[in-house]
């Protein structure tokens, strides 16, 4: 395990590396919730991605990295805590591979950190801002609730909503930190990020749930150079339901010049 101060008051972003060629370096971030350990270490070790050196890092809030009360938590905190994680750790030039709000954070961090990212592959990412509602069709998302009623029980409800698979993952985030990054996350960024997206020139893959549909906007992407690639017999979860599809086009993703 290895980690880095990334706040004035000693909060520290861990995470787990595992060796390889490191010229080209590759970022694996999760979503919310989540830890990027469990959701990507079989990706990481796949024969058509292994062999470079990865970083599976947890952000700041969630899974093994500190959980500090007096921070923000919004998409840029969370960029710019991990650009001086990455900073630490002597990474340049990344390819960054990040799954739903990681994926946020990594265009916030491409955006705001241009050095630091040379590639990103964005597995089912959050681009725009949201109703508390669209976060989780059918019950009330985490942003739904005031963090003082989150936090008083709120959670509670949010454990049973989430099931035990989210659960094993969730429970490891502070409930400030999971709080925060919901509603920061559901309001977006100024300017958006699917904006931000469109305005980065470096290769960028969308992969998408093929049962999904198109995603909203999908031919602007598409016409600004960005790949959306459906990969089949999946949901949100894309590495963890179909490890084998994933690996392929992360793969393929991370070829392109």
């Amino acid at each position: 395990m290895h980690d880095a101060q990334v706040t004035p008051k000693g909060a520290r972003i861990r995470w787990v590396e595992i060796p390889g060629d490191p010229r080209h370096t590759r970022v694996y971030l999760h979503g919310i919730g989540a830890s990027s350990s469990p959701y990507f270490a079989a990706a990481a070790v796949h024969p058509d991605l292994a062999g470079h050196r990865s970083l599976l890092v947890d952000m700041l809030g969630f899974g093994i990295s500190d959980r500090p009360t007096d921070f923000e938590y919004t998409v840029e905190n969370h960029a710019d805590a991990l650009a001086t994680a990455l900073e630490a750790a002597h990474v340049q030039a990344a390819d960054v591979i990040a799954h739903s709000m990681g994926g946020a954070v990594a265009i916030a961090l491409a955006s705001r950190h241009p050095h630091l990212v040379s590639r990103l592959v964005l597995v089912d990412a959050v681009l725009d801002p949201m109703t508390p509602e669209q976060c989780w069709p059918g019950i009330r998302g985490i942003a739904a609730y005031t963090e003082e009623d989150f936090l008083a029980g709120g959670w509670r409800e949010v454990r049973e909503a989430a099931g035990p698979h989210w659960w094993s993952t969730m429970r490891l985030a502070g409930r400030e930190a999971l709080h925060r990054s919901a509603v920061h996350l559901v309001r977006g960024t100024s300017p958006t990020m699917r904006e931000l997206l469109l305005s980065l020139t470096i290769p960028r893959t969308y992969l998408r749930p093929a049962g999904d549909g198109p995603l909203p906007g999908e031919q602007q992407l598409l016409e600004r150079g960005i790949s959306v690639v459906a990969v089949p017999d999946c949901g949100h979860n894309i590495m963890l339901d179909n490890p084998e599809a994933f690996a392929q086009q992360t793969a393929r993703a991370l070829q392109r010049v």
